[in-house]
């Protein structure tokens, strides 16, 4: 089996597209400044890009996994005519109010876990960036680094504790560039 790698981690909604709430129409996916830039930069470094979104507007009864799967295609699309792509997705349909809570939810980590198995994955070199605490906690579980990007969705309070403990970075494509310079280092260009 080949060695591990690391991976980033991204949120889908406020992090690569506008969050406008439960998205069930693909016309209404409009990828945020720079973020094509900044993926396309992961994928020339060979940095797997793998989305783990919450969606709870399915099991709230909001939108469908084929709503989902179309605003999904459409954001790849986007990604790809700008040069981009993403390597996996993963998402948690399940409302916060299931009895019992599901592990999938983040900042629950099962997701993580299935990507780093289905890909080979070292969770503990990843990266975690969103624009919510939920977003970044994993990191603090499973080891990697979390970073919070700031967006109009971001509570108050998770922005002022990712502050706290240095992890806010002021866009993705920044966090890419550090991301990059982080992982290679020390290593020659491939």
């Amino acid at each position: 089996m080949s060695v591990s790698r690391p991976a980033a981690f991204l949120d889908r909604d406020g992090t690569i597209i506008e969050d406008v709430g439960f998205i069930a129409r693909p016309d209404d996916a409009r990828l945020l400044p720079g973020v094509a830039d900044a993926i396309g930069a992961l994928n020339d470094a060979g940095v797997p890009v793998v989305v783990v979104s919450n969606q709870s507007g399915i099991g709230r009864g909001y939108s469908s996994h084929d709503d989902f799967e179309r605003v999904q295609a459409r954001i790849e699309e986007l990604l790809g005519t700008l040069g981009a792509h993403l390597d996996a997705t993963y998402i948690c349909p399940h409302s916060p109010n299931d009895l019992p809570p599901c592990t999938c939810r983040k900042p629950g980590v099962a997701l993580f876990q299935r990507a780093a198995r289905d890909h080979g994955l070292d969770l503990a070199r990843s990266w975690y960036v969103g624009d919510k605490w939920r977003d970044v906690e994993p990191a603090r579980i499973l080891g990697g680094r979390g970073v919070l990007v700031p967006a109009p969705s971001t509570p108050p309070d998770d922005l002022a504790r990712a502050r706290e403990l240095g992890m806010v970075r002021e866009s993705l494509r920044a966090t890419a560039r550090e991301m990059i310079a982080t992982l290679t280092a020390g290593h020659s260009a491939r």
